[in-house]
């Protein structure tokens, strides 16, 4: 299983959220630091979960980065969250 497949299982397992997009933006860091041949290093996630709702900024991504795992996160070299409730 990808990166991209792993990010949504984990994120769909905890949070079970309404809408959940993850875009692989590796090619577009092309010739930049951390990118890697084949991808898979640089995304941009999308989402939205009432279990953010009683929740701040910082809470938010927190949750989001415990669900991932920290093996998860540290393939990752750039992780852009945009997170609703």
């Amino acid at each position: 299983m990808g990166v991209t497949e792993q990010i949504k299982a984990r994120l769909s397992a905890a949070f079970s959220p309404r809408l959940l997009t993850v875009e692989d933006e590796s090619e577009r860091h092309r010739g930049h630091a951390g990118y890697q041949e084949g991808g898979e290093s640089h995304f941009r996630v999308t989402i939205e979960a009432e279990a953010f709702a009683p929740m701040s900024r910082i809470e938010r991504h927190r949750a989001v980065h415990a669900a991932l795992g920290a093996d998860l996160v540290g393939r990752i070299h750039a992780l852009a969250l945009t997170i609703r409730p």
